[in-house]
């Protein structure tokens, strides 16, 4: 195991083998100078790694392509926080073996994230201790189907832009779904599905906008076919049981993005059963909420994160635990006077079924 000290948070990292015999690499954020107030796990997204600059800045945590979600400065920001954070490169991401961003079978990913959280959930030191997923696009899927493999297990889930439906205006249709179907097991890794370079719309700050482009770790090459199927069918799977969602959650999507659309986290917010659930949209904010908007934004949304889970974490006794009251229109009013920078000119819309990915060239203002 490596471990390093930096800006009172200890850094470390170590590779687990999964039963498929492929060694996957795990890494942890934890105050130097306490134990963490709560665990929280890191669910990246398609095309990325959980570790980042660690070992050079520990600024950037998180860096991903495809759905171009970037979990920046996560693991500091919440460490810092008072926060246990632990991430794991999905097989073919990152440090992890297997072929390059190939996901053979989703349940793969969901399984092996379910198998290194809750080892760590076993710990001595952390048994007593609240635990909370955190997802960004194609991450929020893989949490949502963590909870549905084990409902009662996680005390709450913070959504960024999560993947959990196919928006109707990009669905593709049922033929061409067909056909890709038909060949996928005989070309599975062929990098043949379209895809438009999003970074451009995804990233309102032009310096970040081209740091991250300029990243060699970043993957921006064309999904592979059954990489693509994978990521559609697991869509509609999470879309059809949306409905069985109960643990307490908080989505965050900024109104002016137009990589993902908003709507994908309203249709989670009004189906989920869940008692405790809140939705915050971000009047001007693009789809990079935590690595492409201005510096005061991008603390803004951390605020509303460590907010939101510091109401909930301070639990001695996880059997006793009970949820705060449901919180909806409020959070959504508040977003209203959020501080965001004006939208500068933006790039033409990005489209694609991937992620949901969306082309919309007038992103509906909707507020809950």
């Amino acid at each position: 195991m490596t471990k390093e000290m930096a800006d009172d948070v200890e850094y470390h990292e170590e590779f687990v083998t999964n039963p498929r015999g492929l060694r996957l690499f795990t890494c942890g954020w934890l105050p130097a100078s306490s134990s963490p107030k709560a665990l929280i796990f890191l669910c990246h997204g398609y095309g990325m790694e959980v570790s980042g600059f660690m070992k050079e800045s520990m600024m950037l945590c998180v860096l991903m392509v495809g759905d171009i979600v970037i979990l920046a400065a996560c693991g500091v920001e919440l460490a810092t926080a008072g926060y246990g954070v632990f991430g794991i490169d999905y097989e073919g991401h990152g440090k992890s073996m297997g072929a390059r961003c190939y996901i053979q079978k989703f349940e793969h990913l969901v399984d092996d994230c379910d198998r290194f959280f809750k080892s760590i959930c076993e710990l001595e030191e952390y048994r007593d201790k609240s635990r909370f997923l955190y997802g960004e696009s194609m991450g929020g899927a893989v949490a949502l189907l963590l909870h549905r493999k084990d409902p009662t297990f996680w005390d709450g889930a913070v959504l960024v832009a999560p993947m959990c439906k196919i928006s109707e205006k990009v669905k593709p249709h049922p033929l061409v779904v067909t056909l890709l179907t038909q060949v996928e097991e005989i070309i599975p890794k062929w990098k043949i599905v379209p895809t438009k370079d999003v970074i451009d719309s995804a990233f309102k700050d032009p310096i970040k906008r081209e740091k991250i482009r300029k990243n060699k770790l970043i993957y921006q090459d064309k999904p592979r076919l059954k990489t693509a199927l994978e990521l559609l069918r697991t869509s509609i799977s999470v879309e059809q049981s949306l409905s069985q969602v109960s643990m307490p959650f908080f989505i965050l999507h900024g109104e002016a993005d137009t990589v993902t659309d908003p709507e994908v986290s309203r249709a989670l917010y009004e189906r989920a059963a869940s008692a405790d659930k809140t939705i915050k949209l971000y009047p001007g904010m693009w789809h990079g909420l935590t690595a492409g908007e201005p510096d005061h934004n991008v603390h803004l949304v951390f605020s509303d994160i460590v907010a939101w889970l510091d109401r909930r974490s301070h639990r001695q006794d996880r059997a006793s635990m009970t949820p705060p009251a449901a919180c909806t229109d409020s959070a959504a009013a508040a977003a209203a006077d959020s501080p965001v920078s004006p939208e500068p000119p933006r790039q033409g819309a990005a489209g694609g079924f991937l992620c949901g990915l969306t082309g919309r060239a007038n992103p509906q203002q909707c507020r809950m």
